[in-house]
């Protein structure tokens, strides 16, 4: 069982989620006060918030950006918005997945149990910090930050999940489908432009470290680390 706040200005969708969440013994919360979402959320402490773009006062984004300031609890966008850029949005501000509307309820219930899984359950972190490094380029994937050459960069989950994968194959090809079960845990239920989205924003993560053209594209292949930066700042 997982405390789950839903976000969901309409109520019909919000009584249709809180249902389905009921079946699997979840306890839910459902938002009435849009003013004090994060006053809500204090008082819970949910293990997993499913939340809309399309809200009072401030939008989905707004209230994804103050939770990711206190918690790295999964945040899960359920909108329908479908544009590309709505899901660049909802990743640059903290989000862990984007689901559109209308949504097929297990689809929802598989994403929600794939997050629990990974956050909280067989796959969560152990006791021991993990530590990643190649070549200087070091990767704390507990604290969701990546370090390079005594710069660090914040990182969303799935910013630093495929970062992982990517150093912990290299300097193999990682493919589209490995990156898919590695982030999601049902990649029969992903769009394929989430992945191309989630590769742009870590792309950019690098390219603030100063590391440009650092993972490329290997045509019908995948993706994988290309070392631009060996000689920048190995250890």
């Amino acid at each position: 069982m997982a405390q789950i706040m839903i976000v969901e200005d309409d109520p019909k969708i919000a009584t249709l989620l809180q249902q389905q969440l009921h079946k699997y013994d979840h306890h839910v919360f459902v938002v009435t006060d849009f003013a004090d979402i994060m006053g809500d959320f204090h008082k819970l402490k949910p293990d997993i918030v499913l939340l809309d773009i399309n809200l009072p006062r401030f939008d989905g984004y707004y209230w994804c950006r103050q939770i990711r300031n206190e918690s790295i609890c999964p945040v899960l966008f359920i909108s329908a918005r479908t544009g590309e850029m709505d899901q660049i949005l909802a990743l640059e501000n903290g989000a862990d997945d984007f689901i559109t509307k209308p949504f097929h309820a297990e689809v929802v219930m598989a994403k929600i149990r794939s997050h629990l899984r990974r956050a909280y359950g067989e796959y969560a972190a152990k006791s021991t910090e993990q530590v990643i490094e190649q070549h200087g380029l070091v990767l704390y994937p507990e604290r969701l930050e990546l370090n390079f050459a005594e710069k660090t960069v914040s990182l969303t989950k799935k910013e630093a999940d495929t970062i992982e994968r990517l150093m912990d194959r290299f300097p193999r090809v990682t493919s589209r489908e490995d990156l898919l079960e590695k982030l999601w845990d049902v990649e029969a239920y992903v769009d394929e432009n989430t992945l191309n989205v989630n590769i742009t924003r870590v792309r950019k993560k690098f390219a603030e470290l100063g590391l440009n053209d650092i993972v490329e594209t290997v045509r019908g292949a995948g993706y994988r680390l290309h070392v631009t930066w060996a000689g920048k700042g190995d250890t």
